[in-house]
């Protein structure tokens, strides 16, 4: 285009210029490398604009790559309520489980029920309807709560099952991955506890375990029962409480990996078992990185179940194949 315009231009017979041949030419010359000078300016400023938009989608797409590489284990949680909302409703958990149990001990009597009557299988039925109670009650009090600050942030209380085996954020992946650490660590952890013990066994006439020995392996309702509670609605209810919400708040005040040592110690002195507390707190600093790991409860609850589920099923396999489960827990 600029080319014709200048051959245009030196054609006399176009513009018609008056004045002799030599000046027509001479000012033909001039406008022609004006138009030149002018062309040259415009052709170099929009390559340089071209060239700094190339540049500059480098760089966002280097930028989004080195984002995607980034691991949320380390990330804070975006926490919409305060100190007082995330102690309260702690408190407020407490209470409910505590007064739901109470509730219920007082009620059986007027309902006709007596315990001390029950078959093995209707106090295994009986334990699972309270379980699943207590259940209900405090996620209705937790998630009551926290619906008042919605909209919530998307890695809240999230559950998703797409995507298990992804390397950041894949559930079953890291289900797998922190499932295996969690049990090399605890073995180890006991192993140490034993061998600054001696020969000494730990006290556990307090555990929920050996509470439950009388109803594992004693028919497949009692197993059925047992593998509900403690594979079902404990983890979802205590996943939920002590990562999905209390491990959650704490990261607004404290670095994520400090409210998982935080959470895990709660989560271990709730059990009310100070001789399990180093083995619950592994367990539970493996179900917190986890959690922080993928952002989804769906990780720390399937860890979480296959733990308690796995050790049920294993003390009913080994009664049934006549050892003294009792003596077997006494001695580990």
């Amino acid at each position: 285009m600029v080319s014709s315009i200048i051959t245009s231009l030196a054609q006399p017979s176009v513009y018609r210029l008056s004045g002799s041949p030599i000046q027509t030419h001479s000012i033909l010359l001039k406008r022609s490398k004006t138009l030149l000078k002018f062309a040259s300016r415009r052709f170099a400023r929009t390559n340089r604009r071209r060239l700094s938009g190339s540049i500059c989608f480098f760089n966002s797409e280097n930028d989004s790559k080195e984002s995607e590489l980034e691991w949320p284990v380390l990330k804070r949680w975006d926490v919409p309520w305060g100190w007082q909302t995330a102690s309260l409703t702690s408190l407020a958990c407490g209470l409910s489980f505590a007064l739901t149990g109470l509730v219920e001990a007082v009620a059986l009597p007027y309902l006709g029920i007596q315990v001390q009557q029950l078959t093995l299988d209707e106090k295994a039925e009986l334990l699972f309807l309270d379980q699943g109670i207590v259940t209900v009650v405090v996620l209705g009090v937790l998630y009551g709560i926290s619906n008042t600050f919605k909209p919530l942030p998307d890695d809240l209380f999230r559950y998703d099952l797409r995507e298990p085996f992804n390397l950041q954020k894949g559930w079953l992946l890291w289900a797998g991955i922190s499932l295996a650490g969690a049990v090399s660590a605890i073995a180890l952890t006991g192993a140490v506890i034993s061998l600054f013990n001696g020969e000494e066994p730990p006290q556990r006439e307090t555990d929920a375990l050996v509470q439950l020995l009388p109803l594992i392996g004693s028919s497949s309702i009692s197993t059925a029962c047992l593998v509900g509670i403690t594979g079902v609605l404990a983890p979802l209810l205590e996943e939920n409480v002590f990562r999905g919400f209390f491990m959650v708040s704490l990261t607004k005040w404290v670095p994520t990996p400090v409210a998982v040592i935080i959470s895990a110690a709660v989560f271990a002195l709730a059990h009310l078992t100070p001789g399990q507390f180093p083995q619950l707190f592994v367990l539970g600093t493996a179900l917190g990185f986890s959690y922080a790991q993928t952002r989804n409860l769906v990780t720390p609850i399937i860890i979480h179940a296959f733990w308690n589920s796995g050790v049920i099923l294993l003390l009913t396999f080994l009664q049934v194949q006549g050892y003294d489960i009792k003596e077997l827990l006494q001695a580990s």
